[in-house]
This record gives structure tokens, sequence and C-alpha cells, in this order.
């Protein structure tokens, strides 16, 4: 069996753990093995330490490249959901997981000003006050995919709703 990585890119709040999670549940109902591997947890327990600077964003990104490209290969579908800001580093975690599985990159596309009103931990306020240094897309750039394989325009749009274009291009019926 073959495995394949989404890969779930945007803003803080864009809604890509919450997309990935109900997509998740439609492929293991579907019968797949699947893993996720949720930016904040993975910094949590596989990048604690590191913080925010480019050289430190890009490690972290590696790091979830490398561990995604070896469940995939051995037959997982692996959702990740960081925000992966730079394009250089993202291209890098694709190179690392086609020598062995598909990647599937989905640009969860939500405005700053969205992301900023559905924030319940407040850190775009703090981001918009100059309390919190390299804030992606705020202080810090995000550099948007250029030609992911699927863009969910998330504004407006519930969840479900953009889980289910991320089944549809998978060819998983729920």
């Amino acid at each position: 069996m073959t495995g394949r990585v989404l890969w779930f890119t945007g803003l803080s709040g864009a809604g890509k753990s919450t997309i990935a999670a109900i997509v998740g549940r439609e492929l293991e109902a579907a019968g797949a093995s699947v893993e996720y591997l949720d930016g904040d947890v993975v910094r949590t327990h596989l990048s604690k330490g590191l913080g925010f600077s480019k050289e430190d964003r890009d490690t972290n990104i590696e790091r979830i490249g490398w561990v995604a490209s070896r469940l995939a290969r051995h037959g997982a579908t692996v959702l990740v959901s960081a925000i992966s800001p730079y394009a250089e580093t993202r291209a890098k975690a694709r190179a690392m997981v086609e020598e062995f599985a598909p990647f599937v990159e989905i640009h969860v596309a939500t405005s700053v000003e969205e992301c900023a009103r559905r924030d319940v931990k407040g850190l775009y306020a703090k981001a918009f006050n100059g309390e919190l240094p390299e804030f992606t897309g705020v202080s810090d750039p995000y550099e948007a995919p250029e030609s992911p394989e699927l863009r969910l325009e998330t504004e407006g749009r519930a969840a479900a709703d953009c889980a289910r274009e991320v089944l549809d291009y998978l060819g998983v019926r729920a």
C-alpha cells in the first residue's frame, strides 16, 4: 500500500488542523492508516527548544518533512498541518516525501484579518501590538504557494465544506 502526504499550509488560525482532522476521520473510515503531524504538537515533542527565527522554522519544517516521508514510505496517509511559511523549505519537504510517496500541497488560504478575527488565543492582537516578534503574516513573511495541488478559500465557508473539497480531490466518497 502506497502512502501519501497531505501538507496543509497557511497562516495561524487559517483552519489547517480543523480541516485535516475532518479529512483524517473520513480517510480512516475508508480504511486508510492515518497519521497526524500538527505543527503545534510537533513543536512540543520533536522540535522542542526551537524558536521562531527563519533557521529554526526551516529546521522544524524539514524535521516534519523527514518524519512524514518515513511514515508515508510505510503506507500511512500523513496529514501535516503546519504554517510552513517559506516556499523553499516546503519544496525541501516535498522532495523528501516524493522519494517515497505522493505529496499534495493544500494551501488553506485565509486572510490575516480573518485569522485575527478567529484567534481565540489573542496571538494576532499581541503581534499587531509588537509583543510577538517574528509572527507569520504580521511581522514575518508567509510565502503563499504559487501552484498548490489544492487552494482552499476558507472565508465564509464551513470547515466541513473545505474538507469535502480535499476528499473530492482524493476521490474519497464519504
